[in-house]
C-alpha cells in the first residue's frame, strides 16, 4: 500500500506540466464570504436549539420550561 501511494507522488512529480490558470482576488475573497457565511450559519443553529441543548446536559424532559 505505501509503496503504491509513493509511486502515485513520484508519477505526479514526474509528469507533471505547467498550468495556464490565474486565480483573482475576487476568487479569495468569495471563499472568505463563503467560509464566514457557514460559521454564521452554524451559530444561528445554536442559538435557535440552544434549549434543547442545554437541556440534553442539565438532563431535564425537552418539553419542559424550567
Amino acid at each position: 500500500m505505501l509503496r503504491s501511494a509513493m509511486f502515485v507522488v513520484a508519477a505526479l512529480v514526474v509528469l507533471e506540466r505547467p498550468a495556464a490558470a490565474y486565480l483573482d482576488p475576487g476568487t479569495g475573497s468569495m471563499l472568505l464570504q463563503a467560509l464566514l457565511g457557514g460559521v454564521a450559519a452554524v451559530g444561528v443553529i445554536a442559538k435557535l436549539y440552544w434549549h434543547r441543548l442545554t437541556a440534553v446536559f442539565r438532563g431535564k424532559p425537552q418539553g419542559s420550561k424550567r
